[in-house]
């Protein structure tokens, strides 16, 4: 075993594991903004309660998101290790920008883009595979479209069958179920999100030399370090975003709530079964709008909603050109190992 190697090998897992502290610190509001904003529980409990559930998530769900990613972005024979490891590196980069400025925008598509980015300066467009980047980039708008609809329809339907019930009993129910809907919701971005991390380190692992290229299993320590890390990024909370997300965007009702919650796990729940990357920032950032708009339009702040969205729009070439220059600081500062 070639010691550069080994050492990029190492240094790039490592980074993959930051990556999925950050990704759960930046979106940990995904998880909790609903049950926060409308007070159901007190930040503390409800940061533990989702760090607990994202953990959790990618041993219910299963591995075919991280296969997805692993192998369906960039082309197995161009996944060297320093083009994964600059790939990382420009999502980390990019993570912590928008969480500076509290923008939910997408870690998936962070990561995604800033693999895009460094596979593209290392050799070109035919590193790329245009279905799995298009399939992204599809669900970068079906994604939010169904969040909306999908919590729309159901607060819509909870109005009308408990239109003759008190305020106050609603509330209260409904507070004790959105509790039961924020841990779903956790599971299933856990899942998601929790297996692109997988999906890097297994392609990391397997340009190291560490795991036969035949084959894309993801090896069982590789789930509980990615899941662990994930969990505990999701504690630590990024709360410039919760703060957008739970009291900046809409005010939400606990059925509202439940319904944003619900809506979104459901969407996220789907897509991990089917191996699709989607974002969770995008699902549930269109089922907080989508109940939203049930009281009437205007009730959702439509400005910040612009803001989020040119966050997703720019996501990804950012983080593309992010990890593009950092390939190449990384091959002129590591020239000999790499």
């Amino acid at each position: 075993m070639d010691d550069g190697l080994l050492y990029i090998t190492v240094v790039g897992v490592s980074a993959a594991l930051i990556f999925d502290f950050v990704n759960g610190f930046h979106d940990s509001a995904n998880a909790i903004a609903t049950v926060v904003g409308t007070r159901t529980l007190k930040p503390l409990h409800a940061v533990s309660i989702a760090s607990i559930a994202n953990f959790i998530g990618p041993f219910i769900f299963g591995t075919a998101v991280a296969a997805t990613v692993g192998k369906g972005i960039i082309k197995p024979e161009f996944s060297t290790t320093e083009v994964i490891l600059a790939g990382l590196i420009g999502a980390i980069v990019w993570n912590l920008i928008t969480w500076y400025f509290g923008l939910p925008s997408s870690s998936s598509h962070a990561l995604i883009g800033g693999l895009i980015g460094s596979a593209l300066m290392s050799g070109g467009t035919e590193t790329i595979v245009f279905e799995g980047v298009q399939k992204t980039l599809a669900f970068m708008i079906v994604s939010p479209t169904l969040g909306f609809f999908v919590a729309f329809t159901f607060a819509i339907l909870l109005v009308y069958f408990l239109k003759k019930k008190k305020p106050q009993l609603i509330n209260r129910v409904f507070g004790k179920l959105q509790i039961g809907s924020s841990v779903f919701f956790s599971l299933t971005h856990g899942a998601n999100d929790g297996q692109k991390t997988m999906g890097v380190i297994t392609a990391l692992l397997i340009a190291g030399g560490f795991l036969d290229s035949k084959e894309f299993v993801v090896p069982f320590w590789v789930v509980i370090s990615a899941a662990a890390a994930m969990g505990l990024g999701t504690f630590f909370g990024g709360w410039r975003i919760v703060k957008t997300m739970a009291f900046k965007l809409t005010n939400l009702r606990p059925y509202q709530g439940f319904c944003a919650e619900t809506g979104g796990g459901v969407i996220l729940m789907g897509m991990a079964w089917l191996g699709i990357p989607v974002s969770t920032t995008h699902s549930i950032s269109g089922a907080i709008m989508g109940v939203g708009a049930t009281r009437r339009l205007s009730a959702v702040r439509w400005g910040i909603g612009k803001r989020i969205i040119y966050a997703w729009i720019i996501t990804i070439p950012a983080s593309a050109v992010i990890a593009a220059l950092t390939l190449v600081a990384i091959s002129n500062i590591l020239g000999g190992l790499l």
